[in-house]
């Protein structure tokens, strides 16, 4: 049975949440492969809006499965409280999640070591969430994290626990911070952790199941893929994989169990926080996206950054990350603009380059090339067919379906959930 993959091609914020949401309803099983809290999928339902920072994006559908996998660090308060906030508007998770007993845990340290280290970087500033996810990932990754099945063995939480809290209070200490109390940390843990047991699971041996049992499973990813950790705009990334190659080591399940890779861009490019972003536009035309395009982040309110579609970080996720197909979002922000733009190449002291640059240095040189468009005025948000797009608009999405070197399957004309344009049922998109 097909097992699909929805990743974010740009820099996050391209609306996979709203593609997870629809793609779930054909699905029986929604995974959460990597990432934390940091994120910020949106949903919008009717006159509802749902904003889903750790629970995978198939809530919203009665009969899913939903599980966070090992990839994931987890936050089990704000877990808790997505949960709990679901509840109240009447949408019951009971039998419908599942958290892997392996997923490292975000611990309230993680969140002030967070704050310590992007005050002590300063101007260098990395402009993260402070959501604890870099340290908890540095923890796993130094081998002293904790995981969720830990916080159900007190146990064996206990020395540990007691042993990090004491070395990260020495950091905090030489930071001019507060140091917490290692028995109040204790005693929060075992306490969520009682509140988080009827979800834990060995989410490994179940997904396993799942897979050769036939159901149809859907991987989500959060973030955007230029955030990822090893070929993304380092050091000015997240702490993990965004992109499809994540999908194993934060499941547990073979690259072969995936049988599409689905790629999730915005008609333009927006960014959060600090970092190279090339396309940029801070003038009228970004005021325009960002306005008509509300970007705020979802998690941190941040305003975005706005700036044009950007080929050249599209076309490096389709070849890294084994793209199929590609969902192209929010192009209904676009009309009304006289001109648009369309970043083809990169022009790096005085040479053209068609893929990203690894060094800080070398995207700060970037400038990008352009191929300008007429822009459009109509309305798209009634339009259900490719071929009733106006003419510019069908010219522009030809040209970075082109661009990316995969086809289009969708595109968004609205933020609601029927305000889409399947192309896989129109033969007139090519």
């Amino acid at each position: 049975m097909p097992a699909t993959v929805v990743f974010g091609m740009q820099w996050g914020d391209e609306g996979k949440g709203r593609i997870v949401d629809v793609l779930a309803a054909e699905s029986d099983v929604v995974v959460r492969y990597q990432g934390g809290a940091n994120a910020g999928h949106t949903v919008i339902v009717g006159d509802e809006k749902y904003v889903l920072h750790i629970l995978p994006s198939g809530v919203l559908h009665p009969g899913v499965l939903n599980v966070i996998g090992n990839g994931v660090v987890v936050d089990p308060w704000v877990l808790l409280e997505e949960v709990e906030d679901l509840r109240r508007r009447n949408v019951d998770l009971t039998g419908r999640l599942l958290v892997s007993d392996r997923a490292h845990v975000v611990l309230p340290y993680h969140k002030l070591m967070d704050r310590a280290l992007e005050a002590l970087r300063g101007d260098a500033s990395l402009g993260t969430t402070s959501r604890g996810i870099g340290p908890a990932y540095a923890d796993k990754y130094t081998r002293d994290g904790l995981r969720v099945g830990d916080l159900l063995r007190p146990d064996d939480l206990r020395p540990s626990l007691l042993r990090n809290v004491a070395s990260r209070n020495e950091i905090l200490r030489r930071a001019g911070m507060e140091p917490l109390d290692p028995q109040q940390v204790l005693d929060d843990a075992l306490g969520i952790g009682k509140r988080l047991a009827p979800f834990v699971a060995d989410t490994v041996a179940r997904l396993h199941e799942l897979w050769t049992g036939g159901r149809r499973l859907l991987f989500e990813g959060a973030q955007g893929f230029m955030l990822d950790v090893d070929l993304g705009t380092y050091p000015f990334v997240t702490s993990s994989s965004t992109g499809s190659n994540g999908v194993g080591p934060g499941t547990g399940l073979p690259w072969r169990a995936i049988s599409k890779v689905l790629g999730v861009v915005k008609a333009y490019t927006t960014r959060v926080g600090s970092g190279p972003f090339p396309t940029e536009d801070v003038g009228p035309a970004g005021e325009h996206m960002g306005s008509r395009g509300r970007e705020f982040g979802a998690t941190t309110g941040r305003k975005r950054r706005c700036g044009w579609f950007d080929a050249v970080v599209a076309r490096h996720a389709v070849r890294t990350q084994g793209v199929d197909a590609a969902a192209l979002m929010k192009l209904d922000v676009l009309s009304g603009l006289d001109q648009l733009k369309v970043c083809t190449a990169y022009e790096i002291d005085g040479r053209k380059a068609d893929a990203p640059p690894a060094g800080v240095s070398q995207w700060r040189n970037c400038r990008p090339v352009y191929e300008t468009f007429k822009g459009w005025r109509e309305d798209l948000s009634e339009i259900r067919r490719f071929d009733d797009l106006p003419r510019e608009a069908r010219t522009y999405v030809r040209f970075l379906e082109a661009q990316m070197g995969v086809p289009l399957d969708t595109i968004s004309v609205g933020a609601e959930r029927a305000r889409l344009i399947r192309l896989e049922t129109q033969g007139t998109a090519r």
